[in-house]
């Protein structure tokens, strides 16, 4: 079997850690979820999120209906809690010290190529600030021209009153609500040579779509070129 088709341990692991944390998680956390009717079926698809919360990727995997390969931090893979979390639900390493990320992106493409749907956080990393999105980086509009794939955003709110980046332990709040919005398509663009400019206003148009699910504020397209 293909090393980008789950086998069925990871089938098997993927469904009882969501059965069994899923649901804690949703217990606990999630107060509601509007546009799940927006998540396509079948087929390759990148979901992209606003980020500011390790709770983030928990509590949309809790509510999925479909199974998810998160692109993760290194350290994800070194931390003795997470390690287990992100190996039997095959997410997907993200070494962020490599300056050549070549396997990264075929890895990427062949799930993409495989109808598996990605789950990206376009910033990077959580951001600090409870109003404010960070400066995404332009991998999310690449991923998608290039494996001519829609894009699903999603708003999540109130992580951050749960656990932040600066808190050590998160707090027992329902107040997560998930808003998907619509899929975005890029169709226009798949087969043409596109410049990074162009993969910045794309990325652009992508995360204030996600800041206006999720009532953030992303930086304006006119300040990012000042």
């Amino acid at each position: 079997m293909s090393e980008y088709h789950d086998n069925v341990f990871l089938q098997i692991s993927y469904l009882l850690i969501r059965l069994t944390l899923g649901t804690l998680v949703r217990l606990i956390w999630v107060k509601r979820v509007e546009g799940i009717e927006n998540v396509p079926k079948t087929g390759a698809v990148i979901v992209a999120f606003n980020h500011q919360s390790f709770f983030d990727f928990l509590c949309f995997i809790s509510i999925s209906p479909r199974k998810i390969h998160f692109l993760a931090a290194e350290k994800f893979f070194t931390n003795p809690f997470w390690y287990p979390l992100v190996k039997l639900t095959g997410q997907i390493k993200v070494d962020r010290k490599m300056h050549g990320k070549e396997d990264l992106h075929e890895t990427i493409l062949k799930h993409l190529e495989n109808g598996k749907m990605i789950g990206i956080f376009p910033e990077g990393t959580r951001s600090p600030h409870e109003k404010e999105m960070l400066q995404a980086f332009t991998g999310v509009a690449k991923y998608a021209v290039r494996g001519e794939v829609p894009v699903l955003p999603v708003g999540i709110k109130g992580t951050y009153d749960i656990m932040a980046k600066h808190d050590k332990r998160p707090k027992f709040k329902k107040i997560v609500t998930i808003h998907i919005g619509k899929p975005m398509h890029f169709t226009e663009y798949h087969h043409s040579k596109l410049n990074e400019k162009t993969f910045r206003v794309l990325t652009d148009k992508i995360m204030l779509e996600i800041a206006g699910l999720s009532g953030k504020n992303y930086p304006s397209i006119e300040n990012l070129y000042n």
